[in-house]
């Protein structure tokens, strides 16, 4: 699927550092995504743990740790860098969320509809 970025939200819509889910739907059906923000920087990742491929939070846009230093998989507790979705605790330890590649552009997100290929 290739096409121009699509709008997700505007940037202040996500808390810092914070983290907002959202559903995109692409040709195969819809897909989950996570925007993760940290000051000025916003990437994203499929909203799928390495670990068994379930969704991170149980509850609407609650994925990150208490601290909110790490993005927090409800299921079976592994833990995620914010910056590069990595995982460094739990039973994916080593493995990594699948980014998704997102531009910024005057205060709004947009999701670069080529990486959902």
């Amino acid at each position: 699927m290739l096409g121009s970025p699509k709008p997700l939200c505007r940037t202040d819509e996500i808390a810092d550092p914070g983290a907002r889910g959202f559903e995109f739907e692409t040709d195969d059906g819809p897909i989950d995504i996570i925007l993760v923000r940290v000051g000025d920087n916003i990437c994203g990742y499929r909203n799928s743990c390495p670990h068994q491929g379930t969704p991170l939070e149980t509850f609407p846009d609650r994925f990150l740790t208490a601290d909110r230093t790490e993005l927090l998989c409800s299921t079976h507790g592994a833990r995620f860098r914010l910056a590069d979705g990595f995982c460094v605790s739990g039973p994916c330890k080593g493995k990594a969320l699948s980014p998704i590649a997102t531009v910024m552009i005057d205060g709004f997100v947009y999701l670069q509809q080529s990486t959902l290929t």
